[in-house]
């Protein structure tokens, strides 16, 4: 039986088909980065909370076959300053520009993380988006 649940806009749809429609914006998203002179090919995947990074698993492959170099985070979930420290992390590991891709909650940490210099785009997919000053708890309750 397939996974059902809502998205944003109110549609249902298999976590499948949303995870490959995910990766189409991904993909058209890396395209529109006119300030950056070569190709970005480095894509962290940031998972939201209550799950684990398996999620982005259908994402990775498609990402991977089109010759993107994908990384998932998997931080603890033990609270938002360790989770942004392990996604960090990861990002320190990338050679080059990188776009940081968050789904839910996982929005909340890549706006945080966005202020490094290797990262050149954020995509948030149904995410959490703060505002310049704006704690994830605030945002948690609209």
């Amino acid at each position: 039986m397939a996974s059902l649940f809502r998205t944003n806009e109110g549609i249902n749809m298999s976590l499948k088909n949303f995870m490959f429609a995910s990766a189409a914006g991904i993909l058209l998203s890396t395209t529109a980065v006119p300030a950056i002179a070569a190709p970005v090919k480095n894509i962290v995947l940031v998972h939201g909370a209550f799950v684990n990074g398996s999620g982005w698993k259908p994402v990775f492959e498609i990402l991977v076959k089109q010759g993107y170099h994908v990384s998932v985070a998997e931080h603890p979930l033990t609270s938002f300053g360790d989770d942004v420290t392990a996604v960090k992390r990861v990002l320190a590991m990338q050679e080059g520009p990188t776009i940081l891709v968050g789904h839910s909650y996982g929005g909340a940490i890549i706006t945080d993380v966005g202020n490094d210099p290797k990262v050149v785009g954020l995509v948030y997919i149904a995410a959490h988006a703060l505002d310049e000053g704006e704690t994830e708890i605030a945002n948690g309750k609209k």
